[in-house]
């Protein structure tokens, strides 16, 4: 497949190169990052709709933006949550009052967002939502319950949360999608959860009576499942192949560690190399032919189930590549640096979750089963 970028898009990257050739050495820390990222417009190429403070660019200029973002070395993002699932979202089904009100904030890189779907025993079954919101006289919404798996919370001033507030419906009816301010002190609490590398970049979140404004219901009471679902379609797409620019440069480090051990020697681990590589190839292209796609909806499943697999697959090669070493850490053992990882045992650990976080593979195969072969569905009794 011939994927080629008009003189325009050469244009626009060389633009994008340059800009963040001078930025990203004084990237700073995380917000003030995304604030010099929304300055300067590089936040919402991709909404569509300008007039936000944000710029709109071409799908093949947004393909540049994300493959020049990604080889730079520029942090990784903070704000893609706001940027790209819940400003789409809004675009599609929010009232002119709520894009006026959180647009602007997103696009100037001054509010972070999480989101709430996931719940202990529902992780990737968003129809067993069991967190509760009830509708107050004051027109507000008081909401009770848990999320897991949280990414950021720990970080963001906002939530769009899905809740019940239908109490006697079941399954994907009565559900209603929620912006929540995240500073509520006592009704909102977040607790970090320690992952294997270490770090807490997951949460568990608890709302007690947490308030809601009610003209941040977006789409309407009850119709969440259909909100929830328009965003999970965003969540794919561009950023795909930005993630898989940064998958090749985890796959060269790869090679060269292999080289370098003498691991590439051996027949057998030379022909899983060139095999990661070519999936790596065959990703890229199947992101590019569904670029900018609608209706397909198992596109976005296939999507993650070829990327999880592959980049756990590689995890493992990663620190197979290193023999005996990789169970030695960077750094000797001491009470402030317990649990020191290399670059290998990180990508080793981290990708465990792959195939679990943004819908299991489990999931995506049923919604493929399901809405693509037309299989029979789960009854409609299960749990």
């Amino acid at each position: 497949m011939d994927f080629g970028f008009a003189a325009g898009d050469e244009e626009f990257r060389a633009r994008s190169r340059e800009w963040l050739a001078a930025h990203v050495s004084g990237a700073g820390d995380r917000r003030g990052w995304e604030r010099v990222l929304g300055r300067d417009g590089w936040i919402g190429l991709g909404w569509g709709e300008a007039g936000y403070g944000n710029r709109t660019a071409s799908l093949t200029e947004q393909v540049v933006w994300a493959e020049e973002y990604a080889r730079s070395g520029a942090p990784a993002r903070s704000g893609h949550i706001g940027e790209n699932l819940l400003a789409p979202t809004l675009l599609a089904h929010g009232s002119d009052a709520q894009k006026r009100r959180f647009l602007p904030a997103v696009a100037a890189g001054e509010e972070w967002w999480c989101q709430g779907y996931s719940e202990p025993g529902a992780g990737s079954d968003l129809a067993g939502v069991r967190t509760r919101a009830e509708r107050q006289g004051d027109g507000h919404y008081r909401i009770t319950g848990q999320k897991i798996w949280t990414s950021l919370a720990h970080e963001a001033d906002w939530c769009f949360v899905l809740a019940r507030t239908d109490p006697d419906s079941r399954r994907h009816h009565g559900l209603t999608f929620l912006l929540v301010p995240m500073d509520q002190p006592e009704l909102i609490e977040v607790r970090p959860i320690r992952q294997l590398t270490g770090t807490s970049e997951f949460n568990e979140v608890f709302f007690d009576g947490a308030v809601a404004r009610a003209e941040h219901v977006v789409g309407g009471a009850g119709d969440g499942w259909k909100v929830a679902m328009s965003l999970l379609g965003f969540e794919r797409g561009v950023s795909t192949l930005a993630q898989q620019i940064g998958f090749a440069e985890e796959l060269g480090r790869v090679v060269r560690a292999a080289v370098a051990s003498g691991a590439a020697d051996d027949p057998v681990l030379r022909d899983r190399l060139v095999t990661l590589w070519a999936e790596l190839r065959a990703m890229r292209w199947n992101a590019l032919r569904t670029l900018g796609g609608s209706g397909d909806a198992g596109a976005p499943s296939v999507a993650k189930l070829l990327w999880a697999g592959w980049h756990q697959r590689l995890g493992e090669l990663a620190v197979q590549v290193r023999g005996a070493a990789a169970g030695v850490g960077p750094a000797d053992w001491t009470p402030g640096t317990p649990y020191a990882l290399d670059a290998a045992q990180h990508l080793f650990l981290f990708s465990r979750a792959d195939t679990v976080y943004g819908g299991s593979d489990q999931i995506q195969r049923t919604i493929i089963a399901e809405r693509v072969l037309g299989l029979p569905r789960e009854p409609k009794g299960a749990v």
